[in-house]
């Protein structure tokens, strides 16, 4: 994706005026092409395209449609995918965008594709929308370089770092997934567990990546034992291939699970080798989905605060296109909810005299 500069080489987004240098050509003549009217000589059309490919030159349809500049609407990246936590996100993104009184452009990107992240804000560029917001929760480039994003409108980032962006403001929201992941960690330390072992969610997503930090954060506070990570797919089959696996490590009392999904597999394998639940093994996940409380036994699980996120994000972006060069409205810290059920317990039978870990503020009796 090319990222040209504006005039004289300064960062500017470059306008029709730069084209019409560039090509060689009248001001006019760059309106002809882009609204693409008659009386363009071929060779003219072809220079006018080529040097607005190498500026970087995109039309303001925002500003061709309303004097103001806004067409007041907003767009939204997400990843086209049916797992819990991106579409929870994506609702919650729709009913507060609707509720702000602006309209909802949607493109998804596919897994897997490192240049679907830029093809989506173009795309949402060229619908000229007022501001857009990221919920890719992939990190595509594997850790590697991404080529700066120019993007003229302000970006609300949610669930991960911003990717490399010129923008007017950028803007993150729903960073928390390791605090959350912390919480559950210390309930399981709090009950008396000498560790916590881990069922991590694939690690190319920064929800993953965060759960995993948070949990290893929480044991080397306490001084404790890192055992090795079992990586998933979010998937309840990839739980139950983690289940197997630790139901034949004698020493494993309690397993914090990146999400529900892999938990619920967990629970059904460690079963199946005799391995009860919390007995034996204490079992926490994370998201809080609908079936959490109605498996066997009810699943205690961190509940994400998907409204929440969604409703201070948008707040903020809406306040970033409302209020150019104003100073962004304040983040709060995520609230921590952690839903205590009766899949953990404290441990049947304890080898160490370690003292246990204190209980978290407020934390509520198992159901």
């Amino acid at each position: 994706m090319k990222r040209g500069t504006g005039r004289s080489g300064s960062s500017a987004a470059p306008n029709s005026v730069d084209v019409a240098r560039l090509a060689g050509v009248s001001q006019k003549t760059v309106s002809r092409v882009f609204n693409e009217e008659p009386y363009v000589s071929a060779e003219a059309r072809r220079r006018v395209l080529e040097a607005a490919e190498q500026l970087g030159y995109r039309r303001n349809n925002a500003a061709r449609a309303l004097a103001s500049g806004r067409t007041r609407s907003i767009g939204v990246i997400t990843l086209g995918t049916a797992l819990y936590g991106p579409a929870s996100l994506l609702m919650g993104v729709e009913r507060v965008v609707r509720d702000t009184g602006y309209a909802l452009r949607v493109v998804n990107t596919v897994e897997g594709d490192p240049g679907g992240l830029a093809g989506a804000v173009d795309s949402l560029l060229d619908q000229g929308v007022d501001g857009i917001v990221i919920s890719e929760p992939i990190d595509e480039q594997g850790g590697g370089e991404a080529e700066p994003l120019r993007v003229d409108v302000p970006v609300l980032v949610i669930g991960a770092p911003p990717p490399p962006l010129s923008s007017p403001a950028v803007l993150t929201a729903g960073r928390g997934a390791d605090l959350m992941a912390g919480a559950a960690t210390e309930h399981l330390l709090g009950l008396g567990h000498v560790t916590v072992h881990h069922l991590a969610g694939p690690q190319r997503w920064f929800a993953a990546q965060d759960r995993l930090e948070g949990w290893r954060t929480t044991l080397t506070s306490h001084g404790r034992d890192v055992p090795p990570v079992v990586e998933g797919d979010w998937s309840a089959a990839s739980g139950y291939a983690a289940g197997r696996e630790f139901a034949r490590i004698p020493d494993v009392t309690a397993v914090f699970a990146a999400n529900d999904d892999m938990a619920i597999g967990l629970i059904r394998a460690l079963a199946e080798a005799g391995r009860h639940v919390p007995d034996d093994v204490a079992v926490v996940g994370f998201d809080d989905i609908p079936v959490a409380a109605y498996v066997t036994p009810p699943l205690t699980t961190v509940r994400q605060p998907f409204d929440a996120v969604a409703h201070e994000g948008l707040e903020r972006l809406v306040h970033a296109i409302e209020n150019p060069g104003a100073a962004p409205l304040p983040t709060s810290a995520p609230p921590i909810d952690l839903i205590v059920r009766a899949s953990t317990a404290p441990p049947h039978s304890t080898t160490t005299s370690l003292p246990p870990s204190p209980s978290l503020p407020g934390e509520g009796p198992r159901s």
